[in-house]
């Protein structure tokens, strides 16, 4: 960890916070990033709130967030598997590459855990890093079809409770 990642406080993501969340989104992943298959995928769901962190700098400034959302695998078989998507992991553009990213998931992998929802979480992203790191991994995941475009060896899921079936990625509806 480096000395910017040291500096940083981690906290509750809280709804007073909403606008400058998206004011990183933007900066961090630009303002075409509500195009990306991750938002089709979470639809107009609102985020887990318990699941959700900031990260602030030293004057208190918000300079990475994470939030988790509902989601389900509407299974070929006629069922509905729950599921938690984690992510955006957002960090100022100036403020990347220093372990704050990290703590961010960190967070959040481990509220999950604490609230018995760490059965089955999922997010389309680097395998090399969230592999490595947090134990993801697409082994499960081949026969997810999503509403978008997408690369199928980024779509990665940890958990005892992650379906290795075929299905369609989308909202939740049972929350």
């Amino acid at each position: 960890m480096d000395a910017d990642a040291a500096l940083t406080t981690i906290v509750p993501l809280s709804p007073d916070r909403d606008a400058a969340v998206e004011d990183l989104l933007d900066r961090a992943f630009g303002p075409d990033r509500r195009l990306r298959t991750a938002y089709k995928v979470r639809g107009s769901s609102a985020p887990i709130a318990s699941l959700g962190f900031a990260a602030l700098g030293a004057d208190g400034e918000l300079i990475g967030s994470i939030q988790c959302w509902p989601v389900a695998l509407a299974t070929d078989n006629g069922a509905s598997v729950s599921m938690i998507m984690l992510g955006p992991v957002a960090v100022s553009p100036d403020r990347q590459q220093g372990g704050i990213g990290r703590r961010l998931t960190e967070a959040a992998l481990a509220a999950a855990e604490r609230q018995g929802l760490a059965g089955a979480i999922m997010l389309i992203g680097d395998p090399e890093y969230y592999g490595r790191f947090f134990g993801f991994s697409a082994e499960r995941t081949g026969g997810w079809r999503l509403p978008g475009p997408f690369e199928a060896r980024r779509l990665l899921a940890r958990g005892d409770a992650v379906p290795a079936l075929s299905g369609t990625l989308g909202p939740d509806p049972s929350r």
